[in-house]
């Protein structure tokens, strides 16, 4: 046999030269100014990709909401807007009128300057933990103590899952298999491993994640399955209902529960505020197998579609639950449940679960298994918090502040979050004087222009938009890089929510909030429960002062803009009001009868009823005030009488032992210092005797070295004692002889002592 030869793997050794296979480290965005470069002309898209029909060339995901719309979202600011630029511009000496032109193709921002490129100053806030934030921690980890005994009792735990299961595990049907494929998911999230095959089983949940981690498919995917397995050819009914709190979730739900069941059978309803009525009536009597909806459309149509019910209800959703169960759709949520049927699967969701047991219970879940894949208090990890302080008295910065920002660092795919519809429209339209490409985004706008303006904002035909708190919650979109907090929201909640508009499914954000005095508390709390440092951004005063100076320059412009707009609304209202008399003119007084026999839609409150409801969900808010004020101003006295009372004890026992160390001072005895009687040359130092005792000093001096009389007299107090007590005993002694001699001489039988015991003798 002939030998083998073995292919032996060789060690490295010490002069072999070996590839470096390591990766570098991500490097940390600064977010620090610099210059824009403008679009150029791009003839292809990166992602481009050839399609195997031509129908999915002319497929669009709006097409979808198309039918819901019949009028366009048209908004006149812009052009007004443009206007004003131009007119402004024409007065400027350094413009000429062949720039003119050139200038209004470009914004104010494109051309930096190289004082506006100094970078901000940016430095970590450090957490500040001291006695009352450690009080604090351990009152809240014993209320987290209760409200977790009180949730085990409720609540049952979810079954384990892994995490590095794959959708081809879940035993998921063919055709939704296939729309997950061209929604290119890859792996489910953490929710969604944990909630759909709890979801399949038809349990109800009480589920809760993090902003951007694919809620509506972990709910939706277990639905669509239930759904394939309905009976063919009985008479169609709504079997599944989600109640969304904002319009725009309601659309962005119902746009991805339509991808996902694009290859199946079941038809989807949409039905919210501020879109075609009649549509909605028609597509509802229909009666399709989902509907999503707010609250108050949906108990529209409950009370004056007579086809449509709820009666056969199989699945209920809540998401954005802890907004659902907001004492603002209280009564709007109690009716829908009592038109629900009873035997249904629950299931709610959100990014922030409040722990109210109670209000869960209202929902009647029946044995719910809670699914926490995050915390409800925390932001996305990826996501880098700074904020901008504004000083006292300086509250008229803050307009400055937001366009030093947006014009220098943040100038593109940029969420700016207002708190009132005024602030937005008055924000829109000074950055668009700016030169920035600005939508808004709130309730003053009609439905079709709030889908507009999201819409452009998608495709990038917008730089930055400018939104309430009602693009506050569950919207995707896809790209945004920063969130501008212009004012701070009231609670962490609503800031968990803002944010969570960026750093969504794994990519890295950044949010920055213009912090003033009066938010100083909702600041510290996000600073304590952030996991990454919070950055304190700092923006250079000679920029600032730059542009407050556009900005106060611009103030008239905005002020003029927003006047014409208030007369071209009044306007328009005359109009339709004189459009309005005419057709009554017109119309005979058979129709206006007609008119007059129509019924009228119904609601399930009476105006009476409903301003009865509102009033006491406005009392039950005060009280609840006025509670929380109590209760904090009890816990402060609570604080205070015990800081009293150790203050007390501490100054009783200052005087105790103050009391202590002066009778045990007097009983020692006082201490003799040495001292030389003789000065210099060796006589005697007489200047000691005259002067005055120090302070702390001797007694040997004024005792043995003063030779005064009265000092004699003071140093020999015992003697000159007992010669006075002498001189009073012989003076007592004289007193007496002289009174027996005295009675003497008065008696004559008496002869003295003598004579008379003579005579007795004999």
């Amino acid at each position: 046999m002939g030998t083998v030869k073995w292919d032996m793997i060789k060690t490295i050794g010490d002069q072999d030269d070996v590839e470096d296979a390591s990766s570098d480290s991500d490097v940390e965005v600064e977010y620090q100014p610099k210059k824009h470069k403008t679009k150029g002309d791009t003839y292809f898209d990166d992602e481009f990709k050839f399609l195997t029909m031509a129908s999915e060339y002319n497929h669009d995901t709006w097409d979808d909401l198309q039918k819901y719309i019949k009028r366009k979202g048209t908004n006149r600011t812009d052009e007004k807007i443009e206007k004003s630029r131009r007119y402004v511009k024409s007065f400027l000496p350094d413009v000429t009128s062949e720039e003119h032109e050139d200038y209004n193709e470009q914004s104010d921002c494109d051309s930096l300057s190289e004082d506006e490129l100094k970078k901000d100053g940016i430095k970590d806030r450090q957490k500040l933990v001291g006695k009352r934030n450690k009080k604090k921690k351990e009152v809240e980890e014993n209320k987290n103590e209760i409200t977790v005994e009180d949730e085990e009792e409720f609540f049952e735990d979810a079954p384990p899952f892994e995490e590095n299961a794959s959708f081809y595990q879940m035993n998921i049907s063919r055709p939704l298999m296939k729309a997950i494929s061209a929604l290119n998911y890859v792996h489910p999230t953490p929710i969604q491993a944990a909630a759909i095959p709890v979801a399949l089983l038809g349990r109800d949940i009480c589920g809760c994640a993090a902003t951007g981690t694919g809620k509506t498919a972990a709910y939706m995917l277990p639905i669509l399955e239930r759904l394939l397995y309905r009976p063919k050819g009985f008479t169609p009914i709504t079997r599944v209902l989600v109640l969304v709190p904002t319009r725009e979730l309601g659309v962005q739900v119902y746009q991805v529960t339509k991808q996902l069941a694009q290859f199946t059978t079941v038809e989807v309803g949409l039905s919210v505020g501020g879109l075609e009525l009649k549509v909605q009536e028609s597509i509802l009597r229909k009666n399709p197998d989902i509907v999503i909806a707010t609250p108050g459309r949906l108990l529209d149509h409950l009370q004056n579609t007579p086809s449509f019910s709820l009666s056969d209800l199989e699945v209920l959703v809540l998401d954005e639950a802890d907004r659902m169960l907001d004492e603002n759709f209280a009564d709007q949520m109690k009716e829908i449940i009592n038109m629900c049927a009873r035997t249904r699967q629950t299931m709610l969701f959100s990014a922030t679960m409040t722990d109210a047991v109670n209000d869960l219970a209202s929902v009647s879940l029946s044995k719910p298994v809670k699914i926490f894949v995050d915390s409800n208090t925390d932001v996305a990890f990826n996501l880098r918090q700074e904020f901008v302080r504004l000083r006292q008295g300086k509250e008229q910065d803050r307009d400055a502040t937001l366009a030093a920002l947006v014009c220098r660092t943040f100038r593109d795919h940029t969420m700016i979050f207002v708190r009132t519809k005024a602030d937005a429209h008055r924000v829109k339209i000074l950055l668009g004087l700016f030169g920035l490409k600005v939508g808004e985004l709130h309730g003053n706008l009609s439905q079709p222009q709030r889908l507009e303006a999201l819409r452009q904002f998608k495709d990038e035909e917008l730089d930055l938009l400018i939104a309430t708190d009602v693009a506050a919650r569950g919207l995707d979109i896809r790209g945004v890089k920063a969130v501008i907090n212009y004012t701070m929201p009231p609670t962490v909640e609503h800031y968990i929510h803002r944010v969570g508009r960026t750093a969504r499914a794994g990519r890295s954000g950044v949010s920055v909030s213009i912090a003033s005095e009066q938010d100083r508390k909702v600041l510290k709390e996000v600073i304590r429960k952030a996991k990454n440092p919070v950055k304190n951004r700092v923006i250079p005063i000679e920029i600032l002062d730059k542009y407050k100076e556009r900005v106060d320059s611009l103030r008239n412009e905005v002020k003029c803009i927003m006047h014409e707009e208030y007369e071209e609304r009044q306007m328009s209202r005359t109009e339709e009001f004189a459009e309005k008399t005419e057709k009554m003119a017109k119309t005979s007084i058979g129709t206006l009868i007609k008119k007059k026999d129509e019924k009228k839609r119904d609601w399930f409150q009476t105006q009476k009823e409903r301003g009865e409801a509102k009033k006491r969900s406005r009392e039950a808010f005060s009280a609840k005030i006025e509670k929380n004020i109590k209760k904090k101003k009890k816990n402060k006295e609570e604080d205070v009488n015990e800081e009293e009372e150790i203050e007390n004890q501490k100054k009783m026992q200052r005087v105790a032992n103050f009391q202590a160390r002066s009778a045990k001072n007097k009983m020692k005895p006082k201490k003799l210092s040495a001292m030389s009687d003789f000065g210099q040359g060796g006589k005697f130092s007489s200047k000691s005797a005259g002067n005055k005792q120090k302070k702390g000093g001797s007694v040997f001096d004024s005792q043995f070295t003063d030779v005064s009389k009265s000092g004699v007299k003071k140093y020999r107090y015992e003697a000159n004692q007992a010669k006075r007590m002498l001189a009073k005993k012989k003076s007592a002694l004289n007193q007496k002889n002289q009174k027996a001699k005295s009675t003497s001489s008065k008696n004559p039988n008496s002869q003295g002592r003598g004579g008379g015991k003579r005579a007795k003798r004999r």
